[in-house]
């Protein structure tokens, strides 16, 4: 771990987009500020554990939660490969029928 020695007003860089201010030294508190880019995500230690913890109870997912949610999934009818089941002769006739007509 690399430790430095820092002032209020002084800063800290990390690569060339990321800054670490040092904002204000009060007791045993230090307050930084932050200057990331959107896509570099900065969390406080406890939250980072809790979103970890959060993720990986979210990817265990079994088998009987699978089955229960599966449950909840409207059934779709496999498509029918080959058009009209009917004969084409009957098809033909159906399409020429007038409507109301009995078939």
């Amino acid at each position: 771990m690399l430790t430095l020695t820092r002032s209020v007003g002084e800063t800290i860089r990390i690569g060339d987009d990321i800054e670490v201010h040092v904002v204000e030294v009060r007791g045993g508190t230090v307050r930084l500020g932050f200057k990331a880019p959107r896509e570099v995500t900065i969390h406080r230690e406890e939250v980072y554990r809790q979103i970890a913890e959060a993720n990986l109870l979210a990817a265990q997912v079994t088998a009987d939660t699978l089955g229960a949610l599966a449950a909840f999934a409207p059934s779709v009818a496999a498509p029918h490969i080959g058009g009209d089941s009917a004969a084409p002769e009957q098809a033909a006739e159906a399409d020429s029928a007038p409507k109301g007509a009995p078939r």
